[in-house]
């Protein structure tokens, strides 16, 4: 497997993690939590973005 599917498959894990920090967080009613988990997720979107785009 090619290291382009590695590095997507682990970016595709952060978000699946963060999903799941999110989840955890409005569970717990942790407001601070909350937000740096929405953070979190967006931050690993923002790194994806140019992987799918192309790298000039």
């Amino acid at each position: 497997m090619s290291d382009d599917f590695w590095i997507k498959l682990g970016w595709w894990l952060f978000v699946t993690s963060a999903i799941f920090f999110i989840i955890a967080a409005s569970r717990a009613g942790d407001i601070t939590a909350l937000i740096g988990a929405v953070a979190f997720l967006a931050a690993n979107i923002a790194f994806i973005i140019p992987i799918y785009r192309g790298r000039d």
